[in-house]
């Protein structure tokens, strides 16, 4: 080995991968290209791609292992399999390159970007293996480049793959450029603002930031979260009422009575209107989520929420709708500042709104209700078996290989909830579960935005009522909002197209719209807000993250009920 350093970066400056703008070159999607193996001109190199060839070949496919060996044979196979970290000396002795030992700190402050050091800190990283033998300094080698490549993806993508939480959490992994931040690293450029131009920059991930990094320094005593338990009403009792009311700052002569008394009530209304909360006095899983935000935050949901954050997209595009299932509202955000917003219902526990990002494509006016195949199989087949009239009655079309027939053409018994070959659309019109608009972005889980006759149930502190679409209170208002920026379309040239007939609007602009999970979120001023963990997806991922929980989480486990309806 002849000064391997000064080798590996020539060869790596060979590549072209010139870095005028990081932004451009390093997170950009990398272009379908053909993959070139170089063969290995050392013995060292020999050795490197023996090793890098038995474990990507070894590793199961469709698994991490695999993904990452893949990578690491890519990476050094365009460089002859020669080292990058490490670099030998007049006299022969083998060291680790400087700009190792700078990406070795990174890896001990880990912690202060919500990762672990101990992911990338591995056993392989033993410095005993520059005195080894070519093997041992290949697995030095290697272990090293997989480490700093480990925490490049899990400091812009996070580090759980978020399908493992739940497989409605449908977001997939932005590229990274990997060879031209492996370029940047060996130069010898400062790892730190290298791997920051990869974090999240929206505010709120980095109030979140903010937060973590205080949390242990803060000397402020922390007041235990209030823990889960059943809706309390005024009049009501609960053991949680103490803590409540010491919470608020209610001095009675009940302070230690667990009776839901009138002063604490009032208490808990003004707090309501603070929190932009329904101002009812009902305590419920939304109060009490609001209860456990700012000083009460457990450290493990700041570092779950910055995990969700770094699962988003790096733009959220300059004009964008951003529905957050735990808050139970949507907003339109121009530059990053909130432009209008609305409450809206979205899925039940058991149908719940999935989490994606995708493009709003169409607008459609007197909407057809296409009835979902597992609303039909479960609860319209059933129905109609029972009464044939029932389509009739909810203004309801059954079609078979695309067109209407009479349910009462049919001979039912030749019809069972197991053999249903009707698809069911419902027509347009007042009672239309669609309501008198949606707004489509396709998508492979047939959810998206939508008016409904059923306006009650925005009263609802909790709003998880639906089979999955997302209800929008206001939405004629917001449809005024959202075609801000087209010139051709307009709340009042929509309003003009109520009728019978349904009719598409298909805008100049696709507008970008992200169904998002967050139970955190930082006010202008950094201020941490907190809400209920509808679907479980905080905790699960706290659990993912290996992260103990600190305290009782404010999960919401049993959702207010509403009268079963038929909606999506």
């Amino acid at each position: 080995m002849h000064k391997l350093l000064v080798g590996v970066v020539a060869l790596l400056a060979s590549t072209s991968l010139a870095h005028p703008t990081f932004a451009q070159q390093a997170v950009a999607a990398l272009e379908a290209s053909r993959v070139v193996i170089a063969p290995a001109q050392s013995d060292l190199g020999r050795t490197i791609k023996s090793g890098l060839s038995a474990a990507y070949y070894g590793a199961r496919p469709d698994t991490a292992a695999h993904e990452e060996a893949q990578r690491l044979y890519f990476l050094y196979g365009e460089r002859h399999f020669e080292p990058i970290w490490l670099s030998e000396d007049a006299v022969g002795k083998v060291t680790f390159s400087d700009a190792a030992d700078k990406l070795i700190a990174v890896f001990e402050n880990a912690e202060a970007e919500g990762l672990r050091p101990s992911d990338y800190l591995t056993p392989e990283l033993d410095m005993s293996r520059l005195k080894g033998d070519s093997i041992a300094l290949a697995t030095l080698e290697t272990a090293f480049t997989s480490a700093t490549m480990r925490y490049a993806h899990h400091i812009h993508n996070g580090r759980i793959r978020p399908q493992s939480v739940n497989e409605l959490l449908d977001i997939q992994p932005k590229p990274i450029n990997e060879a031209a931040i492996l370029e940047r690293l060996v130069s010898g450029e400062d790892p730190v603002a290298i791997f920051n131009e990869l974090q999240p920059h929206h505010p709120e991930f980095l109030a979140l930031r903010k937060a973590l990094a205080s949390f242990e320094t803060d000397t402020t005593k922390r007041p235990t979260p209030i823990g889960n338990g059943p809706v309390l009403r005024p009049g009501g009792a609960d053991t949680r009422v103490p803590a409540i009311r010491e919470r608020l700052k209610v001095t009675a002569s009940t302070s230690t009575s667990s009776f839901y008394d009138e002063l604490t009530v009032d208490a808990v209304k003004m707090f309501q209107e603070g929190q932009g909360l329904e101002v009812d006095g009902i305590i419920g899983p939304a109060t009490v989520a609001a209860l456990n935000g700012g000083a009460a935050t457990r450290r493990e949901d700041i570092i779950a929420n910055m995990e969700r954050w770094r699962w988003m997209p790096s733009d959220l595009g300059d004009f964008n709708v951003f529905v957050n299932i735990p808050e139970f509202k949507l907003t339109i955000q121009r530059n990053g500042k909130p432009e209008y917003t609305t409450r809206v219902v979205v899925g039940t526990t058991k149908n719940q709104t999935p989490i994606f990002s995708d493009n709003i494509r169409h607008v459609v006016v007197n909407p057809y209700w296409n009835v979902p195949s597992s609303i039909i199989k479960g609860e319209i087949a059933p129905a109609v078996l029972r009464n044939p009239g029932y389509t009739d009655a909810k203004n309801m079309d059954l079609l078979y290989q695309g067109n209407v027939v009479s349910p009462w053409q049919v001979d039912w018994s030749q019809v069972s909830t197991s053999y249903f070959p009707f698809k069911v659309r419902q027509r347009p019109g007042a009672d239309n579960a669609l309501g008198q608009i949606k707004f489509l972005f396709p998508n492979k889980h047939d959810v998206y935005l939508h008016d409904t006759p059923s306006k009650s149930l925005f009263g609802r502190s909790s709003r998880a009522f639906s089979h999955g679409c997302v209800r929008v209170e206001n939405p004629m208002e917001f449809a005024g909002a959202l075609m801000a920026n087209e010139p051709n379309i307009s709340r009042a040239s929509l309003e003009g197209m109520f009728g019978p007939s349904e009719r598409w609007v298909n805008p100049e602009h696709q507008i970008p719209v992200h169904l998002a999970y967050f139970t955190l979120r930082a006010d202008p001023d950094g201020t941490l807000r907190s809400y209920g963990d509808v679907y479980g997806h905080n905790e699960a991922l706290i659990a993912a993250m290996g992260l103990a929980p600190t305290a009782a989480p404010a999960i919401i486990a049993a959702v207010e009920t509403a009268p079963e309806e038929l909606a999506p």
